[in-house]
C-alpha cells in the first residue's frame, strides 16, 4: 500500500491522519514462534534486525500480519543513519548493532489476524482492531492517529522536531491493496541556494545526468549531494552550458586531506568510486530538499529550481538551512502535539 504526494492537508470526512515515520517499512509476519520481517520490495529483513524478531513474538498476536516502520530512535530522535547501518553482510556486526541501538517497530496497519484476512475491510475498522490487537507501549509501537484536521497540522509543524517526515492522510473507507497509491502524504519541503562544483555524465554519455552541490562552511566547500532528474535535451543543453567552467587549474575538492566532504568516495551503498567532471565553483543555483543527513548532506536526490546568477557562491552556506524546534518522539508517540 502506497501513498502519494499532495502538497497539502487533504480534508475529506473521516480522513485518519498520522505521522509520516522516517525509517523502513516493514511488513511483520507472526504464526506462533516464528517471524518474519519484510521490506517494501519483499525481501527479508529478518536477520537484520534479531532483536525485533525478539519482542515481537510476545507484543503480537500469535497468527497475524501487522504493516509498519522499523525505526532507530537515538536520543530521543529517529536516526535513519543509524538504522541503514543494519543492513550489513556481517552478522556480527548486525548483533553488536542489535544490542548497541535497538531498533522499535511502528504498528499502523493490521491485514490478518487468526484466520481473518482484513485487507477487504476499510481503513477505519482495520484501525480498530489494530488497536485492540496492539495496546503499544514499546518496543512495538502503535502510531498516533487522529481525524482532527487542525491537530494533525499541529503535528506537521511540531514532530519533524523528532526526526520525522510528515503526515499520512488516509481516507476512512479504502481497503488495503498492495502497489496502489491510494493514501496521501504531506511532506516538508525547503528550497537551498548551493554552488554547482561539478557534475556527473548521464548513464547514456549523452549529457550531465547529475550536477554535484556544495554549502560552505567554515570558508571550506563541502560536498553535500547532487540534483539530477533532467529530460534528454536538458541534459545536453547543460553539457553545453557548464562547459566554459570546465577544467579548473585549482578545486576545492581535489585535495580532501584539508577536511572537506568531497564526492566520488566509497560508501555502504557504493564500494567504486564514480567519475565527474570539476567545474570552477562559480554557478548557484536552487534547489529543493526534504531532509539532510547527520547534517551534512541531503539525503535524497535533490530537485533543480532555477539558476541563481545573483548570488555569491561565497554566500551558500549551512545559515541557510533551516533547523526544526527540537521534539521527543516520546511525545509524538503519545500523539501530543
Amino acid at each position: 500500500m502506497l501513498a502519494k504526494s499532495v502538497p497539502a492537508i487533504p480534508l475529506a470526512p473521516g480522513m485518519s491522519y498520522e505521522p509520516k515515520w522516517d525509517g523502513f517499512r516493514c511488513v511483520v509476519f507472526r504464526d506462533g514462534p516464528e517471524v518474519e520481517l519484510a521490506s517494501r520490495g519483499r525481501k527479508t529483513l529478518t536477520r537484520y534486525f534479531p532483536e525485533v524478531v525478539g519482542f515481537c513474538q510476545p507484543a503480537l498476536p500469535e497468527r497475524c500480519v501487522v504493516d509498519g516502520e522499523l525505526v532507530a530512535i537515538v536520543d530521543g530522535a529517529l536516526d535513519f543513519d543509524t538504522l541503514s547501518q543494519r543492513i550489513h553482510p556481517a552478522d556480527s556486526r548486525v548483533r553488536m548493532l542489535a544490542e548497541k541501538t535497538p531498533a522499535s517497530f511502528v504498528a499502523f496497519d493490521l491485514l490478518a489476524i487468526g484466520d481473518e484476512d482484513l485487507t477487504g475491510l476499510p481503513f477505519s475498522e482495520r484501525r480498530a482492531r489494530l488497536e485492540q490487537a496492539i495496546p503499544g507501549g514499546g518496543p512495538v509501537y502503535l502510531t498516533p492517529a487522529t481525524t482532527d484536521a487542525e491537530l494533525a497540522a499541529r503535528w506537521f509543524a511540531r514532530f519533524e522536531g523528532a526526526g520525522l517526515d510528515g503526515l499520512i492522510a488516509k481516507p476512512a473507507g479504502i481497503g488495503y491493496e498492495p502497489g496502489k497509491r491510494l493514501m496521501f502524504k504531506i511532506k516538508h519541503a525547503r528550497t537551498a541556494d548551493v554552488v554547482v562544483a561539478g557534475y556527473r555524465l548521464h548513464k547514456d554519455g549523452a549529457g550531465v545526468g547529475s550536477l554535484l552541490l556544495g554549502l560552505y562552511q567554515d570558508g571550506r566547500l563541502h560536498h553535500v549531494g547532487v540534483c539530477s532528474s533532467f529530460s534528454a535535451a536538458r541534459r545536453k543543453e547543460l553539457l553545453t552550458e557548464l562547459a566554459p567552467y570546465e577544467n579548473p587549474a585549482t578545486h576545492p575538492w581535489f585535495d580532501p586531506s584539508t577536511g572537506q566532504r568531497v564526492p566520488g568516495g566509497p560508501s555502504r551503498w557504493q564500494a567504486v568510486a564514480k567519475d565527474w567532471v570539476p567545474l570552477r565553483p562559480e554557478l548557484v543555483c536552487e534547489v529543493g530538499y526534504d531532509h539532510m543527513e547527520n547534517k551534512e548532506r541531503f539525503r535524497h536526490v535533490a530537485q533543480f529550481a532555477r539558476w541563481r546568477p545573483d548570488r555569491e557562491p561565497e554566500s551558500c552556506t549551512w545559515e541557510q538551512l533551516d533547523e526544526p524546534v527540537s521534539f521527543d518522539v516520546a511525545s509524538v508517540l503519545a500523539g501530543r502535539p
